[in-house]
């Protein structure tokens, strides 16, 4: 598939985009890949990974949007790999080369080439990163229908991967729902279109600490209310790339910010507060030396709850990070009366962001 836009970083889009960027269509004679490729296998050593990724067979997979996948190449030509042999709504990645702005591509193809134009010079970065993987379809139990399967790289032929340049020494972990997905963050359709998982706060903050970001958002989710897409709930998939793929227990990180509560504000009946606590202490007996954040919902969803759950916790690493006015419905702030837009979503990663550096001392770059 021809990229939206030349080839690019993918990192953050402009900042107060309305309108969702529009992949383009599957031509109808795909170019073949060449007979003189190198083929690099996902799982490579050599290739850096962001996020919940789990390894089934040779390839990576991953049901998260905001994940990413990094790495140096040499020659002057890249394509991907991937398994759509399952997928009945497929996911979305920004591609970037070089530094340059993200090319938008929809991953229906098994084969989509990076480098319609042939690259100059004979070594380059490259980072794919995943704009949204539908909710709406199954992405917990294997084979999936919108998560993103990498089966692996093309290159030139006697090119090769090299390991990606270090992010920096912190590792941040964002847990929640489909605020932290970025759903709807650029328009208030429902689809993956409007849904952008590298303009949420979530995104935003890891990347202005220039942190190893692993950012888990399930649409729908909650304490007591399991996801769309067969994904269980927050307690239950805490801890899982998916169903029977245990997440990587080396990552460790240096802190973990919770916005749960929405869903079970809407949905929910059952006790809030026992499940909020029994969520704190779960995420704490796994990281025990973690600053956790925990959030009051952008909406104030079961804010009491949590306040108190964050009392009773008795940690002093335990922090309530009360949002209280960060962002409004009046102000438009909403782009359906739940789901940030872009511009509110910096505007809370800013906020986020101060808290974080006023609790730790962390230093961070501006945002917007």
């Amino acid at each position: 598939m021809k990229p939206a836009a030349s080839t690019a970083l993918l990192l953050i889009c402009a900042v107060g985009i309305s309108m969702p960027a529009q992949a383009r269509p599957v031509p109808d004679q795909p170019r073949p890949a060449p007979a003189w490729v190198a083929e690099v296998p996902a799982t490579d050593p050599h290739l850096s990974f962001d996020g919940h990724w789990g390894r089934v067979g040779s390839s990576m997979i991953t049901p998260n949007s905001g994940s990413a996948l990094r790495f140096r190449f040499t020659g002057h030509t890249l394509a991907g790999r991937f398994d759509t042999s399952a997928v009945t709504l497929p996911a979305q990645v920004y591609v970037s080369i070089d530094g340059g702005p993200p090319a938008l591509y929809q991953v229906d193809q098994d084969r989509i080439d990076f480098t319609a134009v042939p690259l100059q010079g004979r070594r380059h970065t490259a980072e794919i990163t995943v704009k949204d993987v539908n909710e709406h379809a199954n992405r917990w139990v294997v084979p999936m229908q919108s998560g993103l399967v990498l089966t692996g790289l093309e290159l030139d032929r006697g090119a090769r991967v090299q390991r990606a340049a270090p992010r920096g020494p912190l590792r941040m972990e964002f847990l929640g729902d489909s605020i932290t997905q970025g759903v709807k963050a650029l328009c208030g359709q429902v689809g993956t279109d409007c849904d952008d998982g590298t303009k949420d706060f979530a995104y935003l903050t890891g990347r202005a600490f220039h942190a190893r970001t692993s950012q888990v958002g399930f649409g729908r989710q909650g304490i007591l209310v399991p996801g769309n897409g067969g994904v269980p709930t927050a307690g239950q998939s805490f801890g899982w790339n998916f169903q029977d793929s245990p997440a990587d227990p080396r990552f460790g990180p240096d802190a973990v910010v919770v916005n749960q509560g929405t869903n079970d504000g809407v949905l929910g009946k059952e006790p809030f507060l026992p499940g909020y606590l029994s969520y704190l202490k779960q995420i704490r007996a796994a990281y025990p030396h973690a600053w956790i954040f925990a959030m009051r919902p952008f909406g104030g969803y079961k804010a009491a709850d949590i306040a108190t759950a964050v009392t009773q916790a008795d940690d002093p690493r335990i922090v309530y990070v009360d949002t209280t006015g960060w962002l409004s419905v009046d102000a438009g702030d909403y782009t359906d009366g739940v789901h940030p837009g872009v511009a509110a979503h910096e505007r809370a990663a800013r906020l986020l962001t101060g808290v974080i550096t006023a609790t730790t001392g962390w230093k961070a770059d501006p945002i917007g």
